[in-house]
């Protein structure tokens, strides 16, 4: 999608500070962490929010999953860390793609604040 800011993160038309890449998934840093460990793992393909996955895109949510924890045990967050995803405006989502927050290295109580 054109005008998706994460599609154009992941075809490496805006430059962002890589994690970790595939051919399914990017995970990149977050620009404005909101914990001392704060990163995004996207898919490539576009869907828009967990509304849209269907049994034909799920796959990728599997492996999805799969990095987060390979990922979160190469970064040493065995005392724990959390996994975000909002779906639609009213459910907190800013960008219209399918996007998962994983956050580690502070109280992680829920509701925040």
């Amino acid at each position: 999608m054109a005008d998706c800011i994460f599609c154009r993160i992941a075809a490496g038309e805006i430059p962002s500070n890589k994690l970790y890449e595939d051919d399914q998934l990017l995970a990149f840093y977050d620009l404005d962490p909101q914990a001392p460990t704060h990163f995004l793992v996207i898919p490539k393909v576009h869907i828009a929010s967990v509304a849209e996955i269907t049994p034909q895109n799920s796959a990728v949510i599997a492996h999805i999953y799969e990095v987060i924890a390979r990922l979160a045990a190469e970064l040493g967050l065995e005392q724990g860390f959390r996994v975000v995803t909002n779906c639609g405006p009213q459910g907190g989502q800013t960008v219209p793609h399918l996007h998962f927050h994983v956050l580690a290295g502070r109280d992680m109580t829920w509701p925040p604040g």
